[in-house]
């Protein structure tokens, strides 16, 4: 029953869950690994802020583009019968996995506003950084408050159906 009502029934509501993690993950998951790299300075922060939409566009398309191959990785890791906590931490597990590889270099080419071969040749350094933030930031604040809008919106609906 969790996985019917804490996760999207259709394409719309697929939208607006995406639409919810990743504005929540980008703003906060983006100005933290700057600030990591570079200081905790409010000059930082606010440098981090500006680059946050192009961030947050690349995001959605790689949300988009790895999809698929996270429920993959997901259904090879679980089994029939699990719950629904396990199959949701494993698919975060999977989808962090998939995106922070991506992104720990496309977020610096966007940061940086150059393609350079740093932000390869600097990857098994910042890439474990990097990782435990998004999944500990997925884990713990986007996923759930995105579940949490979930279950909302189709108590709501199911309510209206039940009285109509």
């Amino acid at each position: 029953m969790e996985f019917h009502n804490k996760l999207p029934r259709g394409k719309r509501e697929f939208a607006l869950f995406i639409a919810i993690v990743s504005i929540l993950s980008v703003n906060i998951i983006a100005p933290l690994i700057t600030c990591f790299e570079f200081g905790f300075r409010l000059a930082v922060w606010a440098g981090a802020l500006k680059m946050i939409p192009f961030i947050w566009l690349s995001v959605v398309a790689l949300v988009l583009l790895t999809y698929k191959p996270a429920e993959w990785l997901t259904r090879k890791a679980v089994r029939e019968g699990d719950s629904f906590r396990a199959v949701v931490t494993i698919n975060i597990l999977c989808t962090v996995l998939l995106m922070s590889i991506f992104l720990t270099v496309i977020g610096t080419w966007i940061g940086s506003r150059s393609l350079t071969w740093d932000p390869i040749t600097g990857f098994f350094y910042k890439w474990p950084r990097n990782f435990a933030i998004s999944l500990g930031v997925e884990l713990l604040v986007a996923q759930p408050l995105a579940r949490l809008a979930m279950q909302a919106l189709h108590r709501r609906r199911d309510a209206r159906k039940t009285s109509a």
